[in-house]
């Protein structure tokens, strides 16, 4: 304070010589006073030192907190002026961010034709590319249903802009995957060439990627080649420009573990020590300092033994979560309609510009994110291809050879398939189909995988699968009696209460993410009815209140697993695509499985 006053002093006499007004503000690195001490770790984490060393970077005081207005205008009690020429310049910055707003970015069509008008002849010129000259009357209804909810919803250019650079990867030769996540379910994509992958054939479902009820924006994200994708984000950069294209940063954090051994670290701790304590902490699934203190005895017993180690464990707590260092996204890029700068502050990174906001944060601006991820099986399909000298996308889907190598486990090399768990579970299960395979990859995973057992004996038994209700059997029929899939939920939803899709992923979404009043409240709507907001209920269509109080039971307690279909069936193409060079074309494919790993060691385990 008394460094701060005399400072002032100086100031003043400059200001009465120049006349420029002076201004008070304070140097804020941290919030509280008692912060100091954890900025003075998070320094000597930075820069790999202990707490006394010569870090270069010391404050010598505790006073770089956020200081009120009564203790600043305490501090330059000579100078108020200084604090109200504070607030001036406060008033004068009027930047406010918009949220809830989509900022697309400019999309010129040929001959500045209406862009809605342009979306639409793409999608029905595809649709006959796609389906032939008569496709189905459902099927341009689905597409009429799909092109009024992107243009209500304001993403015609979204579907356009996407369509654009795929085209453009494709025109390269540039492998491109079939799909990826529920964008896979849109019959506009499929028919833009988007998707690769018929979303009616597949019953997947428009409502999981984007309805009129859906707040957040659909994301279409594409895999591409990981060799060669970095040539799709260069026309998309020399397209827009290069100030509208940005990579987006990505904060590594101090994860509990991390947090105890860098803070045992800083405070000049025995490493042996430190980590004793670090391996206390429960290997639970983003478990915190607080949540293992109350699990590990041990490690609570040590904390109120040890005042070192409690020390360890407080400070600890405090930088828990805290960033440790910044990299760009393995994937992620924005576009924007002006300058990236215009929107969020902006970094390099190896010289290459990234924003300062992470993903999430860009989303809620509004701002169009883009995952352009590099996907190496598509690089060995293509090679392997290419040796061969066949076109993968015109291989048959239901050869018989293929899935045989499926059904004896036979799975080295196979996209997804690799795992003893997964070979056991192909041997049981036999698969003759491709939605046993995108069932098959649904199900291998933490939670799902109890119903692994039952899935496989109804598959091999029919005639022992019982339906509750036979208005369920639609829904569940392939799959066994199985809930497997997210869109499942929705349709149980949808077809047994009468909910709208767009409230039927919102209920889907809210038991995925365990919202527990929400959940408890669509109860009652999903028995009974609400005819205020257009649910009709089970009972009101001809179902016992018991047995659909035990049908909503059931999707709480799978939802919290449930997987997308959508992308479990573009995953199982490619998985399918790599048996059958496996199958067919071996050596085509063992060459370029070896050469993708001797290109890239670090990737061995994702093969073999």
């Amino acid at each position: 304070s008394t460094h701060c006053i005399s400072s002032a002093a100086s100031d003043v006499y400059k200001r009465q010589e120049t006349g420029i007004p002076l201004v008070a503000t304070n140097d804020v690195h941290y919030i509280e006073k008692q912060d100091a001490k954890i900025q003075q770790v998070l320094i000597c984490i930075a820069t790999n030192k202990t707490i006394g060393d010569d870090t270069g970077l010391e404050f010598h005081a505790d006073e770089f907190y956020l200081k009120s207005e009564q203790q600043m205008r305490g501090i330059f009690a000579d100078t108020a002026q200084a604090i109200d020429n504070t607030q001036i310049i406060a008033d004068m910055c009027n930047f406010d961010f918009e949220f809830g707003h989509t900022k697309l970015p400019y999309y010129e069509t040929p001959n500045n034709m209406d862009h809605f008008e342009y979306f639409k002849m793409l999608c029905m010129n595809g649709m006959k590319k796609r389906y032939g000259e008569n496709p189905p009357e459902k099927y341009y209804d689905r597409l009429e249903y799909e092109l009024e909810t992107v243009e209500k919803m304001g993403y015609t250019d979204y579907y356009l802009i996407v369509a654009d650079f795929v085209s453009f990867a494709k025109s390269r030769k540039i492998p491109v995957g079939p799909g990826r996540g529920s964008g896979a379910g849109s019959i506009a994509a499929y028919c833009m060439e988007i998707t690769d992958l018929d979303p009616m054939k597949y019953n997947l479902l428009f409502e999981r990627f984007l309805n009129p009820e859906r707040v957040s924006m659909p994301d279409f994200d594409i895999d591409f080649c990981y060799v060669r994708r970095g040539e799709v984000i260069d026309y998309v950069t020399n397209k827009y420009g290069a100030d509208h294209v940005a990579q987006i940063v990505t904060f590594g954090t101090l994860a509990t573990k991390a947090a105890i051994r860098d803070v045992g670290r800083a405070m000049g701790m025995p490493y042996a020590a430190v980590d004793a304590v670090a391996k206390l902490v429960p290997n639970d699934f983003h478990i915190t300092i607080d949540e293992a203190v109350k699990k590990s005895k041990e490690l609570s017993n040590l904390m109120q033994e040890n005042e070192q180690i409690n020390e360890l464990i407080k400070t600890a707590k405090k930088v828990e979560g805290m960033p440790r260092n910044t990299s760009t996204h393995a994937a992620g890029v924005v576009i924007t309609h002006d300058p990236v700068s215009s929107y969020v502050p902006l970094a390099t990174n190896d010289g290459v510009p990234v924003t300062q906001y992470i993903m999430t944060s860009l989303e809620e601006l509004g701002l169009l994110k883009m995952d352009f991820l590099g996907l190496r099986t598509l690089t060995v399909i293509n090679d392997a291809s290419k040796a061969a000298g066949i076109d993968i996308n015109e291989i048959p889907i239901d050869d018989k050879k293929v899935y045989s190598l499926f059904a004896r486990g036979q799975t080295e090399g196979v996209f997804q398939f690799e795992s003893s768990g997964m070979k056991r579970m192909l041997m049981n299960l036999k698969p003759t189909r491709l939605e046993d395979l995108i069932a098959a990859t649904s199900l291998y995973r933490p939670g799902p995988a109890n119903q692994i057992d039952t899935f496989v004996e109804n598959s091999h038994n029919p005639q022992k699968v019982r339906y509750i209700t036979d208005k369920l059997k639609p829904i569940l029929e392939n799959t066994y009696g199985c809930m497997v899939y997210q869109e499942q939920v929705m349709q149980i939803v949808r077809d047994l209460a009468g909910y709208s899709w767009g409230r039927s992923d919102l209920v889907r979404r809210a038991m995925s993410k365990k919202k527990a009043y929400v959940m408890e409240q669509e109860r009652k709507n999903f028995i009974y009815g609400n005819p205020e907001e257009g649910v009709k209920g089970c009972v009101n269509n001809g179902i016992d209140e018991t047995v659909a109080g035990k049908i909503y039971d059931d999707m709480i307690d799978f939802a919290k697993y449930a997987f997308n279909k959508s992308h479990a069936a573009c995953y199982a193409v490619v998985s399918f695509q790599t048996a059958f060079l496996k199958t067919y074309y071996p050596v085509e494919f063992m060459a370029a499985l070896m050469t993708s790993v001797i290109d890239n060691p670090g990737k061995v385990s994702e093969y073999i």
